[in-house]
């Protein structure tokens, strides 16, 4: 079990969930109940597998947790290109937000590669 507030990819990715709840206050009120719900969750789901697979006993599941929370990343990142193609809000920010979110996927990318390799050994 690995104390989830320790590690680098949860804390990244609370920051990224203020910063999507920053960005979704911008959006357009009608997008309250599609867009920015779904940003929200999106956003709010990977630091949350992250803790939650942290606390699973073997890699396996702890890697499976750090999947979902991968997924959820690239989910966000389709609904911010949305965002950004329908242009609802700033192109700035939500290039800012894009380029941090991928910078999340590279390291949760990389941890499931290590744990994966730790479990070969």
């Amino acid at each position: 079990m690995t104390n989830f507030r320790n590690l680098k990819i949860w804390q990244r990715g609370m920051q990224l969930v203020t910063d999507v709840y920053e960005l979704a206050s911008c959006l357009p009120k009608e997008e309250k109940y599609t867009l920015r719900s779904q940003i929200t969750r999106s956003a709010i789901s990977i630091p949350s597998n992250i803790a939650e697979g942290s606390s699973r006993n073997s890699k396996k599941d702890f890697v499976r947790f750090l999947e979902i929370a991968l997924g959820s990343a690239f989910e966000l990142e389709t609904q911010l290109l949305v965002i950004a193609k329908l242009k609802l809000v700033k192109e700035e920010p939500v290039k800012q937000l894009v380029f941090s979110l991928r910078e999340e996927q590279k390291r949760i990318n990389g941890l499931i590669r290590s744990q994966k390799q730790k479990s070969n050994t």
